[in-house]
């Protein structure tokens, strides 16, 4: 009978990660849909964007006030789960406080007061995002993709913050034995009387608060996949595999530099042979209308958005009033991205056409077509998320499959070809302007 309550710990712990398994290899099955794209250079400046951006939270502080409360929540959340080892080790082993006797009192009590300040600090600084989302209204947290689970999600987030935050102060003031050591109770001791006076009553306290903690932190980490929050994990890689190349500088396209070089060389054959031992490849499609025609990297993005909104909070042409939102590109991408996934799933592991597409089906070319490609999203965005890449691939398609450019660019690719020039005058005439009075 007294191994019972470790084999319940056993079961709830295998229970938890194994669900949470199943969910990574499931999140790492869709990344994978999207094309390969080699992200493998400059080893040492991605280890360092790494270490920067996604653990020195650099980008996050360019806005002072809500880097400062992000980096307290994300402090303090991580350091203070550090306690769910002795937990574990506690839960498995049938042992109390394990760390107290291999740390000893004084590195102990260090440990344990420092994640008792650092719990308070992470209610204090929940409550204030709370207040700013609920009731000042933020204006970037009001957009219309922000409405039903996303605004849900962003809340629900904080609620579990609130609620392991305290448990983990509830069970460590009614710790008789730990209140007793006076060692590390330095928020715990002051809601200590509320337990002192029933022995049997703190220790059933203690038990609930222990139990209830574990088990909201196992929920919590399966509830990371359905969550905005699966940035905790993501922005890490994400912030390695980001592209190095300037922002201004996109990618060409091998068969159309192929085409332009033909056009360009005189004395070039079209209908030459490749050379010995290459074979003659056929064009793939040109850009992306869904997301197995985007690479991988923007498919990790498209999971690692946490919905902050800053992107579109920097996008002009959103604060012109434009229909465009970055935010709402990666979060269209992501949503279709699982709808693909369910379908594979459905299927036995193969995908069955649904009639759908990330164009049209989630984006439209008006948003497409209102996009600047001014790089601010980019610049914005505190894990290194790239939307204007996924917006440039659509656009390709959408000149280069469907010849469904606005007039206004039609009519400038036009002029390109016949004037070699975007304006309309014919190139005996470009220097006319010089004889005007």
């Amino acid at each position: 009978m007294e191994y019972i309550p470790n084999i319940l710990f056993a079961l709830l712990l295998i229970a938890g990660v194994g669900y949470f398994t199943r969910n990574v290899k499931k999140l790492s099955r869709n990344i994978k849909l999207g094309k390969d794209v080699d992200r493998s250079d400059n080893k040492s400046q991605r280890w360092k964007n790494m270490g920067m951006i996604a653990l020195g939270q650099s980008k996050m502080v360019k806005r002072p006030i809500a880097g400062f409360l992000h980096i307290v929540v994300y402090v303090g959340f991580v350091i203070i789960n550090i306690e769910v080892l002795e937990i574990i080790i506690d839960g498995l082993f049938g042992t109390h406080r394990i760390f107290k006797d291999v740390l000893g009192n004084a590195i102990y009590g260090f440990l344990i007061g420092t994640f008792e300040i650092l719990a308070v600090a992470v209610l204090i600084t929940v409550i204030i995002f709370w207040l700013r989302r609920n009731v000042i209204k933020l204006k970037r947290f009001l957009s219309a993709e922000m409405k039903g689970w996303p605004k849900s999600d962003g809340n629900i987030i904080l609620y579990f913050e609130v609620v392991l935050m305290t448990l983990f102060l509830v069970m460590n003031a009614s710790d008789l034995k730990f209140q007793d050591a006076e060692i590390g109770n330095v928020i715990s001791q002051y809601l200590h009387p509320i337990f002192e006076g029933n022995i049997e009553m703190a220790h059933i306290v203690e038990r609930a608060a222990w139990w209830i903690h574990i088990a909201g932190i196992l929920i919590f980490l399966n509830y990371l996949y359905y969550s905005k929050h699966l940035h905790i994990l993501l922005a890490f890689p994400n912030t390695w595999y980001a592209n190095l190349n300037p922002k201004g500088q996109f990618v060409n396209d091998a068969s159309v530099t192929k085409e332009v070089k033909l056009m360009m060389d005189p004395n070039a054959d079209p209908f030459a042979a490749p050379p010995e031992g290459e074979e003659e490849e056929e064009p793939a499609k040109f850009g992306a209308s869904d997301v197995q025609d985007l690479n991988w990297v923007q498919l990790l993005n498209s999971y690692t958005c946490t919905e902050c909104g800053r992107c579109t909070s920097e996008c002009p042409a959103n604060l012109t009033g434009k229909k465009l939102s970055p935010r709402k590109i990666m979060m269209d991408t992501r949503d279709r991205l699982e709808e693909v996934g369910k379908n594979i799933d459905a299927n036995n592991g193969t995908f069955v056409d649904d009639g759908k597409s990330l164009l049209n089906d989630y984006i439209t070319t008006e948003e497409l077509w209102a996009c600047t490609s001014c790089n601010a999203c980019v610049e914005a965005c505190p894990v290194s998320i790239d939307p204007l890449s996924i917006i440039m691939e659509m656009r390709k398609y959408l000149v280069m499959e469907q010849s469904a450019a606005p007039t206004e660019l039609n009519v400038m690719m036009g002029n390109i070809e016949n004037n070699g020039a975007p304006w309309p005058y014919n190139q005996m005439d470009r220097l006319n302007w010089k004889d005007e009075n």
